[in-house]
């Protein structure tokens, strides 16, 4: 077996563990608004950022095929909270769904609260594993985005780029953000280098996803 066909093989063995774990029990925690309310660190986490609108909610429920898992709302800014899920039985790990960012029309304060709220999760949290950070597929990295890629980078928590609502845009442009987002991050200490394209509609990339997440949680 040649060395590429070894990686594809243990791939395919992710994936499928992946689907497993994703198939079995899996149940919404609490909410945390400030720190003291965090949950014990019992197991391994991975965490899902982005801006606000991007389809994390979407993605979440999609990815554990659940249809009300993570609330979804047709209001930016809704979830300000740090919502926590247990996934297995007996517990696994646990996802970690961050509020949203960048919404222009958020008060000051409750921008400040994220942003204090955030920081201190993701620079504090040692079972934190990876932050998977979400980017639109229509549009590519944003100001807003760079915000938390510099934030991850220097609280030096691995992350990585996840692109949603693929099925939105055609192949061509979808291979021009992928590869203009796989430029952007080259050189930042903290990214993955892999970038993962999903659909939450479609179901593209999801098993993957699930395959990312349970690679990242079993390491170390």
């Amino acid at each position: 077996m040649t060395e590429q066909e070894q990686t594809d093989q243990n791939l395919a063995e992710l994936i499928d563990e992946a689907r497993k774990v994703f198939a079995g029990p899996i149940a919404f925690l609490k909410s945390a608004p400030d720190l003291k309310f965090l949950p014990d660190m019992a197991v391994n986490e991975v965490a899902f950022a982005g801006r606000s609108n991007v389809g994390k909610s979407s993605l979440l429920n999609a990815l554990t095929n659940r249809n009300g898992l993570a609330r979804t709302s047709n209001t930016p800014g809704r979830t300000q909270e740090l919502n926590f899920f247990d996934v297995g039985e007996p517990l696994r790990f646990r996802l970690v769904d961050m509020p949203g960012y960048g919404y222009a029309k958020a008060p000051k304060d409750m921008v400040r609260k994220w942003r204090f709220l955030v920081n201190d999760y993701l620079r504090g949290r040692a079972k934190l594993k990876r932050t998977l950070v979400l980017i639109d597929s229509r549009h590519g990295i944003k100001d807003v985005d760079t915000d938390i890629l510099d934030m991850l980078d220097a609280a030096a928590v691995s992350y990585r780029i996840v692109l949603t609502k693929a099925d939105k845009v055609k192949a061509s442009h979808l291979a021009e953000v992928k590869q203009a987002v796989a430029e952007a991050i080259r050189k930042r200490p903290a990214a993955h280098p892999d970038i993962i394209a999903t659909s939450s509609e479609k179901g593209m990339g999801l098993p993957e996803l699930r395959a990312a997440v349970l690679e990242s949680v079993t390491q170390g």
